[in-house]
């Protein structure tokens, strides 16, 4: 089995976190903004260094293949270039970065699989500019109609289709009926328990459910000085009320239940003024898909029912919403026997965050590689993973995919 080229590797996620990058350190590279271009731009050069067939859909996904010696359907890695305001270097880079170099080791050698290779760079997987997050992958497997994907405006008005334009990656490729054999995502825990626990590799057999709620409550706005508490009517009073119920609702619940209010916007936002407007999201995720269902009907309730004894309306909107995944057995079991050749350990285990693999899990067969973050710590200036354990989790999917794409049937 060929090895990757570690050094060559680890310069290529350095070299991606120049564009948007942030002065002290970290990424700001949002979904369809200049530097997203830039860091498009950075990859697909990178892509056909490599001699690769690189298209651009409607959706702006890029997806490079790698020929194999038959005309098959390819085998497919890859995950998302965006990130959050204050990202690191790793979420979802990695696993682009790592589909490349696979490229790159197996060009190096000579060596072309039976079926095609693939490495796919999926739009706005963030959600972080654009509702709902994995949009890119979302339209990619025909479960986001590409219209409303092109309509979704941004908090400025601006429309994802318009931005495609601005930054020259509204390609023509179809979305929608995508012909892929596996697919296979690498990406980095961005949670606390492979580093605490000392182990390499997770093995992950799905994906919790997720579910983004958009509340706003509307109130009256006063003088913080000469209204009586009895007499308010104060949106930011029920959006603090909100806030500790979905906190004490997943506590409550226990196993593996979250609830994050992530985002509080109030109006006028003064020190001495009443608000009269708050805007609030919450995320519950879980793995149980009748758990996380019962979490939403009681937040709803909540919010409702704080609203009319605070004298505030309520409105809500979906912002997303997901089901609990369960990957492919087969594809499980490969990672964790590969893993095994290489000598590391294992944990088998879910993902707490979405991912571009849920979605492509809905059109083939679908497995995902973590490797540790240090502390835990993504969505942050100061996300870092280990080289080795970067290093291994390239390796570890060089391993994957040549076999899934040599196997003879």
């Amino acid at each position: 089995m060929p090895s990757i080229d570690g050094k060559r590797f680890l310069a290529s996620l350095h070299a991606l976190g120049e564009c948007g990058a942030l002065e002290g350190g970290g990424v700001n590279r949002l979904a369809l903004t200049d530097a997203d271009k830039s860091g498009r731009d950075w990859a697909v050069n990178r892509m056909r260094e490599l001699d690769m067939d690189v298209t651009i859909d409607a959706i702006g996904n890029i997806v490079a293949v790698y020929r194999g010696t038959e005309e098959l359907p390819p085998v497919m890695t890859g995950s998302h270039i965006d990130t959050v305001r204050t990202g690191g270097l790793y979420d979802g880079n990695y696993g682009v970065l790592a589909g490349l170099e696979v490229i790159a080791t197996l060009r190096d050698r000579g060596i072309r699989s039976r079926r095609p290779i693939a490495v796919a760079v999926f739009t706005n997987e963030e959600g972080a500019r654009f509702q709902p997050d994995m949009m890119g992958s979302l339209v990619y497997v025909g479960d986001l109609p590409l219209e409303q994907a092109l309509t979704t405006q941004d908090a400025e008005g601006r429309t994802v289709g318009e931005e495609l334009e601005r930054i020259g990656y509204r390609g023509h490729e179809a979305v929608g009926s995508p012909r892929v054999d596996h697919f296979v995502e690498l990406h980095i825990e961005q949670g606390p328990v492979l580093h605490r626990r000392g182990i390499p590799v997770g093995v992950v057999e799905g994906v919790q459910g997720i579910s983004w709620t958009e509340f706003t409550f509307e109130g009256v706005s006063n003088h913080a000085g000469t209204t009586p508490m009895e007499l308010r009517s104060d949106a930011g009073y029920v959006a603090a009320c909100l806030t500790t119920f979905a906190h004490d609702l997943a506590l409550g619940y226990g196993g593996r239940q979250i609830a994050t209010v992530g985002s509080v916007r109030l109006t006028p936002n003064l020190v001495n003024v009443i608000p009269n407007r708050a805007v609030v999201t919450v995320d519950l995720r879980n793995t149980d898909a009748q758990a996380l269902e019962r979490a939403e009907r009681e937040v709803l309730a909540f919010a409702m029912q704080a609203a009319q004894t605070q004298k505030v309306t309520c409105r809500h909107r979906s912002l997303a919403r997901f089901d609990p995944v369960a990957f492919d057995a087969s594809v499980v079991d490969l990672v964790a026997r590969e893993a095994e050749r290489l000598g590391l350990n294992v944990l088998r285990m879910p993902s707490g965050a979405g991912h571009d693999a849920q979605m492509l899990a809905r059109v083939c067969p679908t497995g995902m590689i973590f490797v540790p973050s240090i502390d835990g710590l993504s969505h942050n200036v100061r996300e870092d993973t280990a080289p080795d354990d970067l290093i291994q989790g390239t390796q570890l999917l060089l391993q994957i995919l040549l076999r899934l794409a040599n196997r003879p049937s």
